[in-house]
């Protein structure tokens, strides 16, 4: 399970970033994560739930936004793909290997208090 390897990294970094401004507590953690990152979100929440355990972050809220596949299309243009099966435009079916989004993993933002 990857993703509790995933959840400490972000616990890490949100510590880091919360101890910075002399926060107390971490009260939320926004995540931005790709439908290509290879991460599941319910396992990532209970690994959340796990790392953050003694830590600054006990008791955040985790926001996970979703970020579709994005893939640039020679012949009309940045596409939206509908699904993961195939990478071809949906508007002119060319396939394309350009992803321009879908892959991330992002910690985006925290609140304190």
């Amino acid at each position: 399970m990857h993703e509790l390897s995933l959840a400490v990294q972000l616990v890490q970094a949100a510590e880091e970033v919360a101890r910075a401004a002399d926060a107390k507590r971490v009260t939320a953690v926004v995540l931005r994560v790709g439908a290509l990152s290879g991460v599941a979100e319910d396992a990532l929440r209970f690994a959340f739930d796990v790392a953050t355990a003694d830590t600054l972050l006990a008791g955040a809220n985790l926001d996970i936004r979703s970020v579709p596949v994005t893939v640039h299309c020679r012949r009309c243009g940045v596409a939206e793909l509908p699904s993961l099966q195939l990478f071809r435009c949906p508007r002119c079916d060319t396939p394309t290997a350009d992803v321009r989004s879908g892959r991330e993993l992002e910690l985006e933002s925290i609140e304190v208090e």
